[in-house]
């Protein structure tokens, strides 16, 4: 079924068009003063200046066609040729029935034929993840679930950082410590030992020591240096003990990862395109778009039209090492080669926007990209109530781990205040509190528009009130309990109808949520879900105070009222789903 918001769109154009104006004038879009109109069209003012034409007889002409369409109940113009529209409650009806008929829920179809590549996650191997990852593991597991609900093809990848200067790092500070020496001989090639010298938590350890060392010390840093290029040169022990850094970094980050219920398709990294590099670069330099420079193998990307100074994208440095932008170039071959998409989309901290676009340049003057588009969707950053990036209470880095913990502490706190679960079993409230934590900690990032910092504040996010995700937990709770119930005591469901001012409210926000997941995914934008679903969880608080639903004494009214509780579960749940938050089955 088409959105209605593009269906009044659609009227409108050809209103436009029989006038001999441009079809584009014809958006429709939810009215900003609902005690007006449901709906506003403004683009007679614009019509008219291009046609040089008096706004208000432009919109009066617009408006004598649309009354012409049984839809609108009312058409109507304020100020200088604002265009108000209602739509008639028998066309909202037909419109909600249908909805409630379709498994999909009129999710747009913007993606049908297309395929998409989001890189998000982006950590290095050998290292815990943290907060700093928190954002492009939620945003970009967000963006896949909303991409593939509007009917794209997604292909989503991790892109491990494994292998660049911490690599050699490792390398030689598991050198200096002698815990694997047959991985250092120079005279053994192979088969090295199949179970790992080192585990997470000896990374753990060991790698903060490494980059302290090579900070300290102008010669470690020279050597970590060298086993970098020899890593990448193809020497036998170090890439036999990068292989064991990648397996044991993956169970971790699996973990960590999973804990947010994010997933990847590939679980690729700098590594994987080792192969392309070196022909690629060659290619580069034969067609003369890789030129040395001061030692270096750079792609000059500035262009006439820079206003700022655009430094070259550096492909390998004068010691012989590549670096982000050579691997991330060989991705973006590997990418088109194996997936052809139509968009690749990076979700990367909005700090790194000029190695994107150093890369991007340098990518469409190779003629690497295929149809592709390249897009960098930024972020910005996560902050504590003190306004600074968010730390430890002792100032330090705080995993990601932690984070969870601390919210899960938090939910069951909030959940004995409410009085939630005193007679569950232990696991199921423990697994409803580590529902909620990962609420509040995917609904206080998303709802926040990307571009924009933000400070986390445990206690505010996590209440059951206001816009927070346990608040619309609880929403989509209480509609399942109500319909349980309903169930239990025999009633039946009906389709949705409209018969008061909250009920067709209420229809008017359920039609608006393909409009509201096309406007998500033209912005890369989750926040205009979660404003969409905090809504509609208002507006159904509101209908429900003013109804009776189960002591509804009229079997028809009771139905359609239960039909259109059903429905609106159907948008919570798919919504929240999309954001990435699971609704427990009682609270």
């Amino acid at each position: 079924m088409s959105a209605l918001g593009a269906e009044l769109s659609a009227i409108a154009a050809a209103a436009f068009a029989a006038e001999g104006l441009s079809q584009s004038f014809g958006q429709v879009t939810r009215s900003d003063r609902p005690d007006l109109a449901q709906f506003q069209c403004n683009g007679a003012l614009a019509a008219a200046k291009e046609a040089k034409a008096n706004p208000r007889a432009v919109a009066d002409k617009i408006a004598a066609r649309l009354k012409t369409n049984s839809l609108f109940a009312k058409v109507a113009i304020a100020g200088p040729g604002f265009i108000n529209l209602d739509v008639t409650d028998g066309a909202l009806t037909a419109r909600g029935a249908a909805l409630a008929k379709d498994a999909r829920l009129g999710a747009p179809e913007t993606g049908r034929g297309k395929t998409i590549v989001v890189d998000f996650g982006g950590p290095n191997i050998a290292k815990p993840m943290h907060v700093g990852h928190l954002r492009s593991a939620i945003l970009g597991d967000c963006l896949q679930r909303l991409y593939r609900a509007n009917a794209w093809t997604v292909v989503s990848d991790i892109h491990l950082g494994d292998w660049g200067l911490q690599m050699g790092q490792l390398i030689s500070e598991i050198g200096h410590r002698g815990i694997a020496p047959i991985y250092f001989d120079a005279n053994v090639s192979g088969p090295y030992p199949a179970e790992s010298p080192v585990t997470m938590d000896d990374l753990e350890e060991i790698y903060p020591a490494a980059v302290a060392a090579c900070q300290a010390d102008e010669g470690r840093l020279n050597e970590a240096r060298q086993a970098t290029a020899e890593l990448q040169a193809g020497r036998a022990g170090y890439r036999a003990l990068w292989k064991h850094f990648f397996n044991v970094s993956k169970f971790g980050l699996d973990r960590e990862y999973g804990s947010l219920g994010a997933h990847f398709d590939m679980w690729k990294g700098e590594a994987s395109v080792d192969p392309i590099v070196g022909p690629m670069i060659e290619d580069l330099k034969a067609r003369g778009i890789a030129t040395v420079s001061e030692g270096a193998l750079v792609v000059h990307v500035e262009r006439n039209t820079d206003k700022k100074e655009m430094p070259p994208l550096i492909l390998v440095k004068q010691d012989g090492a590549v670096l982000y932008g050579t691997t991330d170039l060989a991705t973006i071959i590997d990418r088109v080669r194996e997936q052809n998409p139509d968009l690749i989309l990076y979700v990367v901290d909005q700090r790194q926007h000029l190695h994107f676009e150093q890369v991007f340049r340098a990518a469409e003057k190779a003629g690497i990209t295929g149809k592709a588009v390249l897009e960098h969707a930024g972020f910005g950053t996560m902050n504590g109530t003190d306004g600074k990036p968010f730390k430890t209470r002792a100032g330090g880095v705080m995993k990601l781990f932690d984070l969870i913990a601390m919210a899960t502490t938090e939910a069951e706190k909030r959940l004995a205040e409410q009085g939630i679960g005193a007679d569950y079993s232990a696991d199921e409230r423990a697994d409803i509190a580590k529902k909620v934590a990962i609420a509040t900690i995917k609904f206080a990032d998303l709802s926040n528009y990307r571009h924009t910092d933000y400070v986390f504040d445990l206690e505010r996010f996590s209440r059951f009130e206001g816009k927070t995700g346990p608040y619309l937990q609880y929403a989509a709770v209480r509609i399942q309990s109500i319909l349980r119930r309903a169930a239990g005591e025999g009633h039946a469901i009906g389709e949705p109808a409209i018969r008061s001012p909250e009920e067709r409210t209420l229809f008017l926000q359920l039609l608006s949520l393909p409009d509201a997941m096309a406007a998500a995914e033209k912005g890369r934008a989750p926040n205009i879900l979660c404003d969409y679903t905090f809504t509609l969880a208002q507006q159904y608080s509101r209908f429900y105070a003013e109804h009776h639903i189960l002591s509804e004494p009229d079997a028809a009214i009771r139905a359609s009222r239960l039909g259109l509780c059903r429905l609106t579960l159907a948008a919570l749940v798919k919504t929240l789903a999309i954001l990435g938050i699971e609704v427990p089955q009682r609270m």
